[in-house]
């Protein structure tokens, strides 16, 4: 014959107080894991700390990376050479293909008036390998900068990308801020 097990106050009580932690934990759980749902951060880079190093590229879990390049206009008018548009050393100034930086072209250079070219990115051709964005900062006016593009950002909860930056230059930022844009105070996204 099978002996009763007996339960006495003691044992309701470690049994009560265990799976109320455990409950507690796993709310708390849910909330964290749930943050980025509600909307309250999302994910972007800080140019001021990227190195452009091309995993942007590579670790979106995307078939095409989130990561966009962008032109800051307010840093950058129109101007006859673009660091971040043509390769260095160049032999001849002009538009054709080997002279271009950009391996898909997603820089388009528009004549303005002699001797200004406007410089707009094709968001869909660009693939975030921060070609263009490292000449511009290290011979230009750095106003071509990397960015999250939010509309295809899917916000996941842990980055792909930002576990994989050598510079840990992705962070959460609030969603009332989503673009973290370096240069001047109020900045205007160019095309």
């Amino acid at each position: 014959m099978k002996e009763k097990t007996k339960f006495n106050r003691r044992d309701f009580i470690n049994t009560g107080l265990r799976i109320g932690i455990g409950a507690g934990l796993g709310l708390i759980g849910v909330g964290l894991s749930t943050r980025s749902v509600n909307g309250k951060t999302t994910w972007q880079i800080d140019p001021a700390k990227c190195i452009q190093c091309g995993k942007c590229t590579t670790e979106c879990v995307l078939q095409t990376s989130a990561v966009k390049c962008v032109h800051v206009t307010d840093m950058c008018g129109y101007c006859d050479l673009c660091s971040g548009y043509l390769k260095q050393g160049s032999k001849e100034l002009n538009t054709a293909a080997e002279n271009r930086l950009c391996p898909t072209n997603a820089i388009v250079r528009t004549f303005v008036e002699e001797p200004y070219f406007e410089y707009k990115i094709v968001e869909e051709l660009c693939i975030a390998c921060g070609k263009c964005v490292k000449n511009c900062g290290a011979f230009g006016n750095g106003s071509l900068q990397l960015q999250i593009q939010q509309q295809l950002c899917l916000n996941c909860n842990q980055c792909s990308i930002a576990r994989n930056c050598p510079s840990q230059a992705i962070t959460r930022v609030d969603t009332d801020s989503p673009y973290s844009l370096k240069g001047f105070k109020d900045l205007k996204i160019g095309g």
